[in-house]
């Protein structure tokens, strides 16, 4: 991994308490956008704000993460909630 260009897979935890798995270089700006605290942020989690980081993930590249990404995406809840620390 190379330092500030390592990219990440990373979990929130919406308010209505779905989880969005996403892909970023920087998941703590990503989570300040998902907040709405900075420009961006996905569609989905503008409507279910506040959202928490709960899970990231290293990755060297990001092709590696978003295969990771779409990897997690199909796993169910229950084994997703298994990857977040108490």
């Amino acid at each position: 991994m190379e330092g500030t260009h390592a990219w990440y897979v990373y979990m929130v935890r919406c308010r209505d308490g779905s989880l969005y798995t996403g892909v970023a270089r920087d998941p703590s700006r990503r989570l300040d956008e998902h907040n709405g605290h900075a420009a961006g942020g996905a569609r989905y989690t503008r409507a279910r704000r506040p959202v928490t980081l709960v899970y990231t993930e290293p990755a060297t590249d990001r092709a590696s993460a978003c295969r990771r990404e779409a990897e997690l995406k199909q796993w169910p809840r229950a084994r997703k909630l298994a990857l977040i620390p108490e």
